[in-house]
């Protein structure tokens, strides 16, 4: 009974110091592992075939990640593609007039507008140089993500008044388009040591090899099996919030 007495009290005494211990670290002057969640925002340029078909985008969404005590970083992102600025805007010339507007089931010019949609998510990996900053967590940070690239034309029909893009129709003209995507970054990334100043902000580059995903294109009268490669070069900037165990104030001032 001693004996076992004894054992939970070493092992009591083993999980207190290991407590201790970890108190004693703090994000001021230690690296330190943590959890990590934030919104993202991004104005990209497109490139390659991508760039026939939209101009300039924003991109939001959020990321997940987890940091070792080595600086490395692990996280999946998610991301919402959007853009007003559709050069392909030629799909609907087939029902359109000769002024390239479409006629709604009620004799009058229906209210057609065009813009991308469209969305990337990746898990990714990568790495933080404390070289500069206000502690080891922070510094220069390149990562490599691998995830998936979709976009499309939206065809909005304001009103409903064209049957010729309801719902069903549309698919034959949006362009459906994913593909398996390779993403890089490279920036800065900053926690403050009080938790007030959490960000990122950087270069980014992705490349999709994708492929058209609808079996006809109403317009050209035949389906798209080509292969094709999507670009994008953008800035994009981060608003993080750190989830780690706050040190005992008392730690600085002993």
């Amino acid at each position: 009974m001693k004996k076992k007495t004894s054992f939970y009290f070493l092992v009591w005494c083993l999980v207190l110091t290991g407590l201790h211990s970890s108190a004693q670290v703090s994000i001021r002057d230690s690296s330190i592992s943590f959890a990590m969640i934030g919104g993202t925002f991004a104005y990209q340029a497109p490139g390659g075939d991508l760039a026939d078909r939209f101009g300039n985008n924003f991109n939001v969404g959020g990321t997940f990640q987890w940091k070792t005590k080595k600086n490395w970083i692990f996280g999946i992102d998610g991301n919402f593609i959007f853009s007003d600025a559709v050069k392909e805007s030629n799909i609907l010339e087939k029902i359109s007039t000769s002024q390239g507007l479409v006629i709604g089931q009620d004799g009058l010019f229906a209210d057609i507008f065009l813009y991308e949609r469209g969305f990337m998510f990746s898990g990714k990996a990568g790495k933080i140089f404390p070289v500069i900053g206000p502690n080891p967590n922070s510094g220069l940070v390149a990562t490599l993500g691998v995830g998936l690239l979709e976009h499309k034309i939206r065809i909005e029909d304001k009103g409903n008044k064209a049957p010729q893009v309801s719902d069903e129709y549309k698919k034959g003209y949006d362009r459906l388009t994913n593909g398996l995507s390779l993403t890089e970054f490279l920036g800065y990334i900053n926690f403050g040591s009080r938790r007030l100043i959490n960000f990122m902000v950087g270069i980014e580059c992705t490349q999709a090899f994708t492929k058209n995903r609808r079996n006809f294109n109403f317009d050209t009268m035949e389906q798209d099996t080509k292969s094709r490669l999507d670009l994008l070069f953008g800035l994009r900037a981060a608003w993080i919030i750190p989830v780690y165990k706050r040190t005992p104030k008392e730690y600085y001032y002993n």
